[in-house]
């Protein structure tokens, strides 16, 4: 939709590479519909995965003991903040949608990836102990996931060798977007990649495609809400009684993560639910 702004987070250092051609099919095909596309190379810009001291700049608050969430709060709250983070902030600021591309590694994100979010999503620009999941800070927000596998689909099934890619995705997409608040979209998974021939590799990027010109008309995935947890006499947040009580004789679980100790419910973290 025009006026509409997106941002493709990109971490695969290859530019002949199945991802680079997964991100520029999304940029052509979301401008193709009116967006403005931003694409965040972080193999292109050097991003640094590792967080440091450099982060900050000026004095530390205490510089007899670093702890960093403290640190990289207090400078986003002063515009203290190194420059190629103030940089990633701004482009997540502008952007209605972000997706992010890159390859399935060890069962979660590529390190140069882990690293932006570990430096760019800091407290109080993406997330407070008082605004957090639904409540918080990109609410207005939405995100995807586009990776790739080197593992066939069946591998990734609640009987594969891999596991349920529903718990894989769990970390990512409830903890760390969600939790910035954000409206967590289905996730665009290409499966086995390298094994399969170009005709197929053909048949995803055009899916992909399709798939984004309607992009806007998707429902989010369905997660808790915060009003349905309260805080325990051991002063974590669980599950209300009255919730718990709803749950009694349900053959699965709430989520992945709140399964209740049941059958986690099918595909919920690969596709929204009617």
């Amino acid at each position: 939709m025009a006026g509409r702004k997106a941002l493709i987070v990109l971490a695969h250092p290859e530019k002949t590479s199945f991802n680079h051609a997964m991100a520029e099919a999304a940029s052509s095909a979301l401008r193709d519909k009116g967006w403005d596309v931003t694409i965040s190379d972080l193999y292109a810009i050097g991003f640094s995965a590792v967080l440091s001291r450099h982060d900050i700049t000026g004095p530390l608050k205490n510089p007899e003991r670093f702890v960093y969430e403290e640190e990289t709060g207090h400078a986003w709250k002063e515009g203290r903040l190194s420059s190629d983070i103030v940089a990633e902030q701004k482009k997540i600021e502008a952007a209605d949608l972000i997706i992010f591309q890159f390859p399935l590694q060890w069962f979660g994100m590529p390190a140069i990836l882990k690293g932006w979010f570990d430096r760019v999503f800091t407290e109080g620009f993406a997330y407070s102990m008082a605004s957090m999941y639904d409540q918080g800070p990109f609410q207005k927000k939405k995100a995807m996931l586009s990776l790739t596998t080197g593992g066939m689909g069946s591998m990734y099934s609640p009987s594969g060798i891999n596991g349920d890619m529903n718990v894989l995705l769990w970390p990512m997409q409830r903890g760390a977007l969600h939790f910035c608040g954000f409206q967590v979209l289905a996730p665009q998974i290409c499966y086995s990649v390298r094994y399969v021939g170009p005709e197929v590799r053909a048949q995803m990027l055009s899916a992909w495609r399709s798939r984004l010109g309607a992009v806007e008309q998707e429902k989010p995935l369905t997660f808790i809400p915060n009003s349905c947890f309260e805080l325990s006499w051991a002063g974590g947040y669980v599950l209300k009684r009255e919730v718990l009580a709803q749950q009694e004789g349900q053959q699965h679980g709430l989520t992945v993560g709140q399964h209740l100790g049941k059958a986690i419910p099918p595909d919920g973290q690969v596709r929204a639910q009617e």
